[in-house]
């Protein structure tokens, strides 16, 4: 039977919002299961919802409120989730409780109730790889495990052979290296994306799981201390304060547009060669953090200064890029969004969106719980 009816748990959130437009204009039926994270909405419906999609005000928590929207479904996108690395050190049981217990409320529902759903699709995440992948100097490609405590006090950053000490390279990273999670929120993903896997092979329910890398875009929140990093920066220099950035700034992420993160979305659904299968979704073009202060000052026209904080945050990896090879082959994904357009996009969307000048809440609240060296 074709699919029509998709469910997306956190269709209102950043993402999932994207996820809900992108099914609307290829023709679903599209309903919205989220709770309006406070810290996310401030308990406020937000303006972008899509006005043809259904809405269910409830919370993945709640078994009795996912089953009834879970009924109908033919096919569910799984993005309720609690989002951010320094947060989830402290606030321990909500992110396990609504990350990790939400996703097995979904997946017993779908184990013991009767359903029409005919594929689920997991937002996982890259936080779950910790470090990326490295190279020596002479060309291996290696595992560089955990930044050692000893180290980063003395503030040597870089991950280093520790047969001779020299810095590695970072390279991209593939799906197939190990996990090794560093931080709470990294832990939960990795059992959201198990748990699914897990569950669709013994019940021959196709699944897939997307590794997204680091997503911005409109619709991301400036005030919520704990978003994305573009969104934090954006909002500093909103409120003409210095740029806060940990360690030297020279540390690589893959930034990709929440519109390419859409895309992979529908790809995922509507390619059986997506079925059972875990992709990574980034850009593929790794920039430091430093860098993308730059490009956002750029995009703007303001310039502020760059607060090298020369600190550690408990959790942080130092180098992480997709290699997106796997999604390109299997599926057809192709990024569409260059960072400067995606960052023009977000600065324009943040012209209705007031700055709320907290210069060190987030430095202020880890360091108070020791979570900052």
């Amino acid at each position: 039977m074709p699919i029509k009816k998709i469910l997306v748990t956190g269709g209102a959130g950043f993402i999932g919002s994207f996820v809900v437009d992108a099914l609307i204009q290829r023709g679903y039926e599209v309903t919205i299961f989220d709770n309006f994270e406070p810290q996310v909405h401030n308990g406020v419906i937000p303006k972008y919802l899509n006005p043809n999609a259904r809405f269910i005000s409830g919370d993945v928590r709640d078994y009795e409120a996912l089953k009834a929207a879970v009924k109908g479904a033919e096919a569910i996108f799984h993005e309720a989730a609690m989002v951010g690395v320094g947060q989830s050190m402290f606030q321990v049981r909500k992110y396990v409780d609504v990350n990790s217990g939400g996703t097995a409320n979904l997946l017993d529902i779908l184990a013991n109730e009767q359903h029409s759903v005919q594929k689920l699709i997991v937002a996982s995440s890259m936080s779950l790889y910790g470090e990326g992948l490295y190279q020596t100097k002479d060309g291996r490609v290696v595992e560089a495990g955990e930044r050692l405590e000893a180290d980063l006090a003395t503030r040597r950053w870089e991950c280093y052979d520790p047969k001779t000490g020299e810095a590695l390279k970072p390279c991209p990273t593939p799906e197939t290296k190990e996990p090794r999670s560093s931080s709470i929120y990294a832990v939960t993903k990795k059992n959201q994306e198990e748990q699914v896997m897990v569950f669709g092979k013994a019940h021959q329910l196709p699944v897939v799981a997307l590794r997204y890398f680091n997503t911005y875009g409109p619709r991301q929140s400036l005030n919520n201390p704990y978003t994305g990093v573009a969104a934090i920066f954006l909002n500093r220099l909103k409120c003409g304060q210095p740029i806060l950035i940990f360690e030297d700034g020279e540390q690589q992420r893959d930034f990709v547009s929440v519109h390419d993160i859409a895309q992979a979305n529908i790809l995922a659904l509507e390619k059986k060669e997506a079925d059972y299968e875990i992709f990574n979704v980034g850009s593929g073009q790794p920039i430091s953090i430093n860098a993308i202060a730059d490009v956002i000052m750029k995009q703007y026209g303001k310039q502020v200064p760059k607060d090298i904080v020369g600190k550690y945050s408990k959790g942080d990896i130092r180098h992480c890029c997709a290699d997106i090879t796997k999604i390109r082959k299997r599926l057809g994904f192709e990024p569409k969004i260059p960072m400067a357009d995606g960052i023009r996009e977000l600065i324009e969307a943040s012209e209705k969106e007031s700055c709320e000048s907290k210069p060190d809440f987030q430095m202020d609240y880890l360091a108070k719980r020791k979570l900052v060296v």
